[in-house]
């Protein structure tokens, strides 16, 4: 039977004052508990305002229209004023972005990086991506556990990004821990660094060894690889250390972390509504929504978080100049009011795309067809080689509340 998620009337998020609500706890994340307190939201306080928190007072915003306005008022809701995660960084560490940046500044430097994942240099990967995902899949063992996320997930976006960046080969792992350091919160036990310090003392490593190889490219021909676009486009080629550090964290991140968490996520939500994955292992064809319908579910992306310019209106809520919006992407795709039966995993709704994943507007993810042929070739590869694959535990989760990931998750392919 495939079963939607269930209210469990029990919860906290039931008995708490909003006054006293805070869905910015990496725990509740980490536990998979979130899923009712942003149903409580988005029925009694779409726009709430919340005054204490362990990252200073905010707005969590969490139905789908409301974000959208929030996305494409990019002139009120900056992404520049305080950056992009509700967490501030500290101002001597801070690293600007290109995702960090309103408009003109923005667009020029998000132009240069862009061709990459343009139609016709991703019809010229696809070989490529299909190659090594046939690799990873046929050497997976059959009739004994093993996990998931190691054997295939990190393996496949790992050997994506050191393609991206034209990165040596043998050091592609160089790539994924820089990533892991990027995003992890320094609070949590098992996280690979344990203070801002400590972040950025590893992210200038990375950004010395991505240097010796930018400086390279700009003494050679124009190449399609990242680290060449970045080191011959007029807005990126003179960036100082800290911009330099923040988008090369930016570009390994997004090339990582969407598509290695829906590649673990979509696995699990194919053996928790068993009837789709029968229906897609009856119909291959269904593989291009079944992607769509995986990234929603999983939000790899928690949130994003936007700092007004100016005295706004927002859902009734009258919010002033330099406060904290947090735009909840996890919520806005559960919104009953935006998608249909958002509870259950469906792998052909009528209108896949329409979900919050890769954000919206300017800022909306340049890679999200990349992910989206990465996650559609492995599984028509899938498809064709494994009756199922059974999920044998439950996944570990990473304590974050930016970044929906699955540090492990045991698995089982029947032999």
């Amino acid at each position: 039977m495939n079963a939607p998620v269930q209210v469990d009337p029990s919860s906290p998020a039931y008995s708490l004052p909003l006054d006293n609500f805070d869905v910015s706890d990496p725990a509740l994340y980490q536990n998979d508990t979130w899923y009712p307190y942003f149903e409580r939201l988005r029925r009694e306080a779409p726009i709430n305002y919340v005054p204490d928190s362990l990252y200073g007072p905010y707005w969590a915003v969490s139905k789908y229209q409301d974000i959208m306005h929030c996305e494409v008022h990019h002139e009120i809701f900056s992404s520049e004023r305080g950056g992009i995660q509700i967490e501030d960084q500290p101002k001597d560490l801070q690293r600007p972005s290109f995702i960090r940046m309103d408009p003109p500044k923005h667009d020029e430097q998000r132009n240069v990086a862009s061709p990459i994942v343009a139609p016709a240099n991703l019809a010229n990967m696809e070989s490529l991506i299909r190659e090594r995902t046939r690799l990873v899949l046929d050497a997976l063992p059959r009739n004994e556990t093993f996990d998931w996320v190691e054997h295939v997930s990190i393996r496949l976006t790992t050997m994506m990004l050191a393609t991206l960046f034209d990165f040596p080969f043998e050091e592609r792992t160089k790539l994924t821990w820089w990533s892991d350091v990027a995003i992890c919160n320094v609070r949590d036990p098992a996280s690979p660094v344990h203070s801002e310090e400590e972040r950025f003392e590893e992210l200038k490593q990375m950004a010395a060894t991505l240097s010796a190889l930018f400086k390279e490219r700009r003494d050679q021909p124009p190449k399609f690889d990242l680290l060449s676009m970045l080191a011959h486009g007029d807005a990126t080629r003179d960036m100082p250390l800290k911009e330099f550090m923040g988008n090369l964290a930016l570009l390994i991140v997004g090339g990582n972390d969407t598509t290695r968490n829906s590649m673990t996520g979509g696995l699990l939500a194919l053996n928790r509504f068993p009837n789709e994955y029968r229906k897609l292992q009856a119909n291959p064809g269904l593989v291009d929504s079944a992607v769509s319908e995986i990234i929603r579910w999983q939000t790899p992306v928690i949130h994003m978080r936007r700092t007004t310019t100016r005295d706004t209106e927002l859902g009734g809520k009258q919010i002033k100049a330099g406060e904290k919006i947090v735009l909840w992407y996890i919520s806005g795709n559960r919104d009953e009011d935006a998608i249909e039966n958002p509870n259950s995993f469906i792998i052909d709704r009528p209108r896949p795309r329409r979900h919050l994943s890769f954000g919206f507007g300017i800022h909306r993810c340049v890679g999200n067809r990349l992910a989206e042929l990465q996650l559609k070739i492995l599984w028509q590869e899938i498809l064709t080689r494994f009756p199922a694959i059974e999920v044998a535990g439950e996944p570990t989760r990473l304590y974050s509340n930016f970044i929906r990931g699955i540090r492990s998750m045991p698995v089982r392919i029947p032999g």
